[in-house]
């Protein structure tokens, strides 16, 4: 892959500020391999005023660490630094195979590691993991906090990275809400299996896993509609198809699509 060059073009998609930081086009340590994951950090910086006052350590790094530290940087307004668009030295070692430096984008956003987050600049990252996820076609479920793929890490703090996730996913959504999934007899036509994949793909997301999650939460209570098919998605599948006497594959083929929407145990 490239130089991620088009990260001020997807920062200016949120419709927050964004400042082109002077050479980040160039600065990086070489370039990322693929974009597989996305780590969301706090900078850890100082707790004065300012914007963004962690932007000189960020794109030049520490004595110990040398800059670019991500590719991103956050501040406290809202406002979208774009810092580098090569490999950034923000997550090593790492956890998880999807989040190593090589293969995924930092974004530090500026906070203290105690202060309250303000509502604007939350907002700010969520909107940014969306774009991003959009820009590199990878699910809400790719976005992590650096606490969840380094061991030794807190980072962001206090932040719900299952809340944050589910967040992004609502904005991938209505991203898609202008083309609703086609009817055929009062409800959803069936489009694909949906099925669930093996690490380091991506799980499957869509309108069509949120409409069959809508589905099948009249059958199984609690099952969540994130429009991604992951591992509950799959148990509900499989609950659903053993109820209705049917293979329990845990995948959602057509009959089960059909099954889902249109089966009432109380009738049997």
């Amino acid at each position: 892959m490239p130089w991620l060059t088009q990260l001020a073009k997807v920062a200016k998609r949120t419709d927050y500020p964004v400042v082109e930081v002077p050479g980040w086009r160039t600065r990086g340590h070489g370039p990322v391999i693929a974009v597989r994951g996305i780590v969301c950090h706090h900078t850890a910086g100082p707790a004065g005023s300012g914007d963004y006052p962690s932007l000189g350590v960020v794109r030049n790094g520490r004595k110990d660490l040398a800059g670019p530290l991500s590719q991103y940087g956050l501040g406290r307004s809202g406002r979208i630094y774009v810092i580098a668009a090569g490999r950034a030295w923000h997550n090593a070692p790492t956890t998880s195979a999807n989040h190593g430096n090589a293969l995924s984008i930092g974004i530090e956003a500026e906070n203290d590691g105690s202060q309250p987050w303000p509502a604007v600049q939350v907002d700010a990252y969520h909107q940014l993991v969306a774009e991003l996820c959009r820009e590199f076609e990878l699910p809400a479920a790719a976005a992590k906090g650096h606490r969840e793929v380094n061991a030794s890490k807190p980072d962001p703090h206090s932040i719900s990275m299952g809340a944050f996730r589910t967040a992004v996913a609502r904005l991938l959504a209505e991203g898609e809400a202008g083309e609703p999934l086609p009817m055929r007899d009062g409800f959803p036509l069936f489009q694909r299996d949906l099925r669930q994949t093996s690490p380091p793909k991506p799980l499957m997301e869509g309108a069509d896993v949120g409409a069959w999650q809508e589905a099948a939460r009249r059958h199984v209570r609690g099952l969540a509609v994130d429009e991604l098919y992951g591992p509950r998605s799959a148990a509900a599948c499989r609950q659903i198809q053993i109820a209705a006497g049917i293979p329990a594959t845990a995948v959602v083929d057509e009959e089960t699509w059909v099954v889902t929407h249109v089966w009432n145990p109380r009738e049997d």
